[in-house]
């Protein structure tokens, strides 16, 4: 067998917690990340064989049989790329849905996320949308936790505000972005809201906490995060001098127009 540590997948995913931990995007423990991982892309590194059990506290039957690469609960995403054997695990969810086997990682006798349900339940919805969807990307980014404080968490207003701020915006998200008022964090019911936010949005922010990307590659899942965040701290930087200039609908119309994502705008959204 391969070392996994050379394993490109892998190496993909300990280069971007690192440098979301570098982002000042998960400190001390926050954040997490889930990535479907392909049998060939595994089959020269691992024997597949069960290191153990984990459940999942909730039915996952959608999912039986794929294979994630997800970061450890407690763990911190700094220390990721030194030492991934401890701070990931490879888990394959069982024919019922209802657990996790471990195949490789969390050597330190730890388990997935507390957040898997909202990762798993984010896949669910957005393999319906996207067969090739792969990877969810949940962090802390400070200007767009920071906007949640002093804007209207109304979904079509909050986006507008981001798409009025920043010309790439609404040709990246034209769909808009998902927002959801303050819940207790690591629950069932956090994954559901998320989880439905995620038939619209490939982006979902919890106010006072974070952010959740979604993605077919890690750059489009990352990108779209750095584009909210990018333009969250253009916004509050702006925001206390007052904003006197925007992006007018008509505006926006045209690059919608122009990069032909006119369709993927909600009806009603630029007058």
């Amino acid at each position: 067998m391969k070392n996994i540590k050379e394993a490109p997948f892998l190496q993909e995913i300990t280069r971007l917690t690192s440098n979301m931990y570098r982002l000042g995007w998960d400190e001390r423990n926050g954040g997490n990340v889930s990535y479907l991982v392909s049998e060939e892309e595994l089959k020269d590194y691992i024997d597949f064989s069960v290191i153990r059990t984990l459940p999942l506290n909730f039915h996952a039957p959608e999912l039986a049989g794929k294979i994630y690469l997800v970061t450890g609960t407690g763990c911190y995403f700094k220390n990721m790329e030194l030492f991934p054997e401890t701070n990931l695990g490879l888990i394959r969810i069982t024919e019922d849905g209802d657990n996790a086997e471990l195949l490789w990682g969390y050597e330190d006798g730890g388990k997935p996320t507390s957040e898997l349900p909202s990762h798993l339940m984010g896949h669910i919805e957005r393999l319906k949308i996207d067969p090739e969807q792969r990877i969810v990307i949940h962090c802390h980014p400070t200007n767009t936790i920071a906007m949640t404080l002093t804007e209207d968490l109304d979904e079509k207003e909050f986006s507008k505000k981001l798409w009025r701020a920043n010309t790439e915006c609404i040709v990246v998200f034209p769909e808009g972005v998902g927002v959801l008022p303050w819940q207790l964090c690591g629950t069932i019911q956090i994954g559901i809201d998320t989880s439905k936010k995620m038939k619209d949005y490939r982006t979902v922010i919890w106010a006072n906490h974070g952010i959740f990307g979604t993605g077919k590659t890690v750059d489009e899942a990352f990108g779209l995060i750095e584009t909210v965040e990018k333009t969250a701290q253009v916004f509050m930087i702006a925001r206390p001098n007052g904003i006197l200039n925007t992006i007018t609908d008509a505006q926006l119309k045209e690059l919608t127009d122009a990069f032909g994502v006119t369709d993927q705008v909600k009806e009603g959204w630029l007058g």
